[in-house]
């Protein structure tokens, strides 16, 4: 319970929040195929980006690919990601012994992300996460991604 239930994790940084989300190729957060919700999720910051990717994945409608970062590089996501006939746009790890293709033309097209998370920590108030509880910040980040996509 305590600050694990509220997605707040000491890291090297100090206490910290992951913001997990799944995002169009317009840089907008989609909403989940099984709710009327956006596909948002928290974890403490000390927890690593992959947990949060095949519960997130699994509630969306297919698609034709899906860009990540080298957080994202393992086995077993990319087999799941294969067996529903989606393109893993990933780069490898330094470390892996086995490399896959990269489609790069493809993976240029992920700093609409970051962009994205750009837009939404331009609000002061998601940046230094002024909410105590994890689900007023998630419906903070909720509101926020929906006015910047309305507006932009």
């Amino acid at each position: 319970m305590g600050e694990f239930s509220q997605a707040v994790g000491v890291s090297r940084g100090g206490r910290t929040t992951k913001i997990h989300c799944l995002a169009d190729a317009r840089g907008r957060i989609v909403a989940l195929a099984l709710a009327l919700a956006l596909a948002l999720a928290l974890t403490p910051g000390n927890i690593a980006d992959i947990t949060m990717a095949l519960p997130l994945l699994e509630s969306m409608r297919p698609t034709e690919r899906l860009i990540a970062d080298k957080a994202y590089d393992a086995d077993r996501l990319r087999k799941w990601l294969i067996d529903r006939q989606i393109e893993p746009v990933i780069p490898g790890r330094a470390a892996r012994d086995v490399v896959y293709p990269l489609n790069r033309r493809a993976y240029r097209r992920r700093n609409v992300i970051e962009r994205m998370f750009g837009r939404l920590k331009n609000w002061k108030r998601i940046a230094t996460r002024y909410d105590r509880l994890a689900i007023k910040y998630l419906a903070a980040i909720a509101l926020i991604a929906t006015v910047t996509q309305w507006l932009g």
